[in-house]
């Protein structure tokens, strides 16, 4: 069974700076010789995480604010008493959303939904440089 692995970059702003990963995880399926399997992703570190969503400003502008009321970035959190760093909501929101995504791959194609992107999450208080993890598999 053939396996691909690779790594796309992406310099973000922090903040829950959502970004588009769909053009890039497209062009590591196509450049795969996977015709049927799956493409799974995955964000090293604790204040990222990957979803998808309808990438239009309004479906983000509801995201962001979703995750601000569950994890308000405002409120004491005991790891910014211990570490000083003030990005303690970033950990949890991370965690809320998580670290990987796994999408089947059908005729060469992901079975992403019309209105469906891949997209990375940076709560993080500061820019990054973010490196996902791409493995694709199957036949």
């Amino acid at each position: 069974m053939p396996i691909s692995n690779n790594h796309i970059f992406v310099q973000t702003t922090g903040r829950t700076d959502i970004v588009n990963l769909t053009p890039q995880v497209q062009m590591e399926v196509k450049k795969s010789p996977v015709k049927n399997g799956s493409v799974t992703l995955f964000i090293p570190g604790s204040t990222a995480s990957l979803t998808t969503i309808e990438f239009e400003s309004g479906a983000v502008n509801d995201l962001k604010n979703a995750i601000e009321r569950m994890a308000p970035e405002d409120i004491c959190y005991d790891h910014n008493e211990r570490w000083g760093d003030g990005n303690g909501y970033a950990h949890v929101r991370a965690a809320m959303m998580g670290p990987f995504l796994h999408i089947p791959i059908l005729e060469g194609k992901m079975t992403l939904g019309t209105w469906q992107q891949i997209v990375l999450l940076d709560f993080d208080n500061r820019p990054r440089d973010r490196r996902i993890v791409v493995q694709i598999s199957g036949e």
